[in-house]
C-alpha cells in the first residue's frame, strides 16, 4: 500500500497549486505555514484578517484533506507545515497515531468542549457536521427509509445509492465502523454496499446535486451541503436530510479540527492562530458561511438547523479515529474507492 500511497501522492502534489502566501510586508515576523484542508473560498478571508491584525506573513497550501495529512507522513520531519485544518478529526487521527502533533496551550483547548477535543490536547475542533442521508422529497417517504445505516445494503436498495468515497467524511464514518463494529464487519458491509451498484460522485455538492435531480434516491452526506443549497435555490430544491433519531452510527457527529506540527518552526503563530479560530467572530463566520455548528460556548447555529442537544448520535470518542490509512485500504479491497 505504501508505494500506491506515494505514488498517488506525487500526482496530488504536482497537481495542488503551489503554495500561496499572504503577508503584511516588512513585518519581519517569521512566517506561517499552513496546510488547509478546507476550501479557499472559506478560509482565505479568516487567513487575510488574522495576518492583517497580528502582522504575522501566512503560506499556504490548499488541498484535500486526507492527502494533505498523507503528505504530511510522506514528508516526514522535512515537513515545513506549522498548521493543519482538517475537515475531519480521523486525518487528525492519522498524524496523531504516528506523533505528529504537540499539544496546545490549556485555554486554547478549554474554548471547545471535551468531546470535541482530543484528550491529550493535539488537536482541537472548530466546527461540527452530522452525518446524515439525503434524499429526493419526491421519490422518497423519510418515515420508510431504514433506521440503520447498515440496512441500505438489503435488496430494495440497489441502484439508488450514492456515496463521495473521496470526501473526507466517509472514510472517517468508515473508520468509526470498524471502531466500533471490528474490521471483519466493515468489510463485510462495504462489500456488500459495492454490491449494490452505488454512484460514487467526486464531491458532495454533485451528490446532493445528483438527489435533488432524481439521479438517485438517497447520498451519505454531512447535513451542511443541503442549508447552502437551501440558501441559494430556496425550498423548493427537491432534497432533504434524513437525521438518524436513535443513536445510530449513521448519524455520527463529526468535527472539523486544526493541530500544532511537531516540526513547527512557529509555534507561538501556531498557536496564536487556532486561538483565533476560535474567536467568537471566527466562529460565527464558520456558522454563517458553511451551516455547520459552531463548537465555541455563545454563538448559534443556524436557526434552521436541528439544535446540537437534540440529536441522537452514537457514543463514539472522536479521538480513536485513527486509521484514516486502514480504511482506505479497506475501502480500496472492497471497491468503494475505486
Amino acid at each position: 500500500m505504501k508505494q500506491r500511497v506515494s505514488t498517488f501522492l506525487v500526482a496530488v502534489f504536482v497537481a495542488v497549486a503551489a503554495i500561496a502566501s499572504l503577508s503584511c510586508g516588512g513585518s519581519g515576523q517569521q512566517p506561517l505555514i499552513i496546510y488547509a484542508g478546507r476550501s479557499q473560498t472559506l478560509l482565505q478571508p479568516l487567513l487575510e484578517q488574522f495576518s492583517k491584525d497580528t502582522g504575522t506573513p501566512i503560506k499556504v497550501r490548499y488541498g484535500d484533506g486526507t492527502d494533505l495529512a498523507l503528505g504530511i507522513l510522506e514528508e516526514g520531519k522535512n515537513s515545513p507545515a506549522d498548521v493543519y485544518i482538517s475537515q475531519d478529526v480521523g486525518a487528525l487521527g492519522a498524524l496523531k497515531a504516528e506523533h505528529r502533533l504537540q499539544k496546545l496551550p490549556e485555554d486554547v483547548l478549554n474554548r471547545v468542549p471535551a468531546a470535541f477535543r482530543s484528550p491529550d490536547g493535539l488537536w482541537v475542533g472548530l466546527s461540527g457536521r452530522a452525518r446524515v442521508m439525503a434524499y429526493n422529497t419526491d421519490r422518497i417517504d423519510p418515515n420508510k427509509l431504514p433506521k440503520t445505516v447498515f440496512d441500505y445494503t438489503n435488496p430494495e436498495w440497489k441502484n439508488r445509492l450514492a456515496i463521495v468515497p473521496r470526501s473526507d467524511g466517509f472514510p472517517e464514518f468508515v473508520t468509526a465502523i470498524r471502531l466500533v463494529k471490528g474490521d471483519a464487519f466493515a468489510k463485510d458491509w462495504l462489500t456488500k454496499l459495492h454490491e449494490q451498484n452505488p454512484k460514487l460522485y467526486p464531491n458532495n455538492i454533485a451528490a446532493i446535486t445528483a438527489v435533488a435531480n432524481g439521479e438517485v434516491d438517497v447520498a451519505f452526506l454531512n447535513h451542511y451541503y443541503l442549508y447552502q443549497f437551501l440558501a441559494e435555490r430556496g425550498e423548493g430544491f427537491k432534497a432533504r436530510n434524513y437525521y438518524f433519531d436513535n443513536a445510530d452510527i449513521g448519524g455520527i457527529f463529526l468535527v472539523a479540527g486544526a493541530g500544532v506540527l511537531d516540526t513547527s518552526k512557529n509555534r507561538e503563530g501556531a498557536n496564536k492562530f487556532i486561538e483565533y479560530l476560535l474567536t467568537k467572530s471566527a466562529q460565527e463566520y464558520f456558522a454563517n458561511n458553511t451551516h455547520e455548528y459552531p463548537l465555541v460556548a455563545g454563538v448559534s447555529p443556524e436557526a434552521k438547523l436541528p439544535p446540537l442537544n437534540t440529536l441522537k448520535t452514537p457514543n463514539v470518542d472522536l479521538s480513536n479515529l485513527t486509521d484514516l490509512k486502514g480504511s482506505l485500504e479497506l475501502m480500496r479491497q472492497t471497491g468503494i474507492l475505486p
